[in-house]
């Protein structure tokens, strides 16, 4: 039996459809208050943000790898708005990471209630990326973590940049998404001066690259028995990484294959600003329903796409996609655990994160309409949080 709140929000999604844009402001705003609810409300009770709010079983336990990406986007957004709760709640999210870390310097996947507790490539890669921006703004014991992590990762790298260690949460073989966890070997080199981290990252992202079929499209792309139709969620992630890595490195290359699946993307995009669930090898649509993280993290690509390129079929793109999200929000509803969570899907009962709330959603949010927002020269608000 769904419980009623979960079939009031399926409701809502299915008949009352999209919401009034509330613009980037609110939703940003909304949105960081709802990660400082879910740090305060995870049910592991750790200092890490709880990985979503089930419609059904309520606040989840703490989920280190996208409590470590979280990081940089909550020190970023205290220094913008000059509110010093979002970077103490960031040093908590820090001081609970550190004290996590395993002996080898790698980090456990899942979350903090997970039966199964193995050290993972991906995880580690995301946790690097909060640990390479505290070691930025504060040096000290994040600076040596950060170290011990990326050094992790290079020793379990084989030689021709992929990484294969065995993953307990994820099919076995390769990944190409795992260009994300390039990126986080791209930042620890940009922040320690350690060149071989950067070689490291872009020997994952050529390997990747190198995988590339002719119309932009990647095998390995999917998290499980979903190598057919890879949600958009992997597909961002494995462009954002090869974007990454051209603005690191100046290859041409990399940016010429991340156009080539940026545009494909361009072309599924509907007249509303989204992007189905997941995709099959010909880019046509697998899922009725939208994966609004991927769709977030796409806005993204398209937007430093903008930048790097000039066009504006990017820009538009991405504009229209982050309104899309935004007017999924519940806005102003401040005593509900609703208010600026981003849905796993759309509706929120499709297959992604079925009834849930997730962490990781609110924070792609929040950068893409950031990015946005500088690109058109816009300030935000003083906070208000």
């Amino acid at each position: 039996m769904v419980p009623w709140e979960a079939q009031r929000e399926t409701f809502r999604d299915l008949v009352h459809g999209l919401q009034e844009d509330p613009g980037s402001d609110r939703a940003i705003e909304a949105c960081l208050k709802w990660i400082l609810l879910a740090q305060k409300n995870s049910a592991s009770a750790d200092g890490g943000v709880a990985r979503h709010y089930s419609l059904v079983t309520g606040w989840a336990a703490s989920y280190p790898e996208t409590t470590g990406y979280i990081i940089p986007t909550l020190l970023e957004h205290a220094k913008r708005r000059n509110c010093p709760l979002l970077a103490e709640a960031a040093q908590r999210m820090m001081d609970w990471l550190i004290s996590i870390q395993m002996p080898d310097g790698a980090f456990r996947g899942s979350h903090m209630h997970s039966a199964v507790v193995a050290p993972v490539v991906f995880d580690t890669g995301q946790i690097l990326l909060g640990l390479a921006a505290a070691a930025a703004n504060f040096g000290g014991p994040y600076m040596t973590s950060m170290h011990r992590a990326a050094q992790w990762l290079m020793s379990v790298q084989d030689t021709d940049g992929a990484w294969r260690h065995p993953n307990p949460f994820a099919t076995p073989g390769d990944h190409v998404w795992e260009t994300h966890v390039a990126w986080g070997l791209l930042e620890a080199s940009r922040v320690s001066g350690e060149a071989s981290y950067g070689e490291a990252g872009l020997r994952n992202i050529r390997w990747a690259v190198s995988r590339q079929q002719e119309n932009g499209w990647y095998q390995d792309c999917g998290l499980g028995k979903d190598e057919n139709s890879p949600l958009t969620h992997s597909i961002a992630y494995t462009l954002r990484g090869i974007l990454e890595g051209y603005r690191f490195s100046g290859d041409p290359a990399l940016l010429a294959a991340a156009v080539q699946t940026a545009d494909a993307l361009l072309t599924t995009l509907t007249p509303e600003g989204a992007l189905p669930g997941r995709l099959d090898s010909n880019w046509k649509p697998a899922v009725p329903w939208i994966c609004l993280t991927g769709l977030s993290q796409t806005a993204i690509c398209w937007l430093m796409l903008y930048q790097d390129t000039g066009r504006a079929e990017y820009l538009k793109a991405a504009e229209m996609a982050n309104q899309f999200v935004r007017r999924t929000l519940h806005i102003g509803e401040e005593d509900s655990p609703l208010c600026g969570g981003v849905k796993g899907s759309l509706p929120v009962s499709g297959d992604y994160c079925r009834f849930q709330l997730i962490n990781w959603a609110c924070k792609f949010l929040i950068d893409a309409c950031t990015l946005e927002g500088d690109i058109k020269n816009v300030s935000p608000s003083p906070s208000k949080i």
